[in-house]
């Protein structure tokens, strides 16, 4: 998940990405719910159809890779946000800190996609043991829908590996623990996100 937020001066930015099922679409849209000028782009929405995806020698589609993204249509969509008039010459200057104009951006594969790197300011990754990812995937319903071994040969395996890629990024990462109440991952990244935006703004703030 990333945020980014605009002011009359250089925007800063917020990003975030976590672990499949680590509950990023949640806390995205629990942040929403929130702050009153926030919208959301999903990485999910720019995966490619079935017929465009490579299939590995064990048969299993590969879905967790940026090769089964459009992400040039992402960062078409991100930029189209950027460039509206309310979110790149508003001044809010006088506003609070939550009436900035907010875009969460959520997704799997944010950290590992070179032409992103310069966006984000704060970055979050979700994470949760395996265990209970594999739990929490078996109760979600795909399309198509995993086949057997699917999640130990190719979603498990894949995590990992980009997982390391980001571990070697030398900005600053918050890790959050995924299998906190969705409760307390939404107010540790609220109290986190109003304290960055007050920052910005030059304001001292108490959640």
């Amino acid at each position: 998940m990333a945020l980014l937020w605009h002011r009359t001066r250089p925007m800063n930015r917020k990003s975030c990405l976590d672990v499949t099922n680590g509950g990023k679409t949640t806390l995205a849209k629990n942040l929403q719910k929130r702050l009153p000028n926030c919208s959301i782009i999903s990485q999910d929405d720019f995966f490619k159809p079935e017929s465009e995806i490579e299939t590995d020698a064990n048969g299993f589609l590969q879905y967790d890779v940026l090769e089964a993204l459009n992400m040039e249509t992402m960062m078409s969509t991100i930029s189209c946000w950027m460039g509206r008039p309310r979110h790149s010459m508003v001044s809010t200057d006088s506003g609070s800190a939550e009436e900035m104009p907010i875009l969460i951006i959520e997704g799997f594969l944010l950290f590992n996609y070179k032409p992103l790197d310069t966006l984000w300011n704060r970055s979050y990754f979700l994470t949760i043991p395996y265990e209970e990812c594999k739990r929490r995937r078996s109760t979600r319903v795909y399309e198509p829908p995993d086949t057997p071994g699917y999640f130990d040969g190719h979603v498990w395996p894949m995590y990992l590996k980009h997982r390391q890629e980001v571990e070697k990024i030398t900005w600053e990462i918050v890790y959050l623990d995924g299998t906190k109440s969705e409760e307390d991952l939404f107010k540790e990244v609220y109290e986190d996100l109003i304290q960055e935006l007050g920052k910005q703004k030059g304001l001292h703030v108490t959640t």
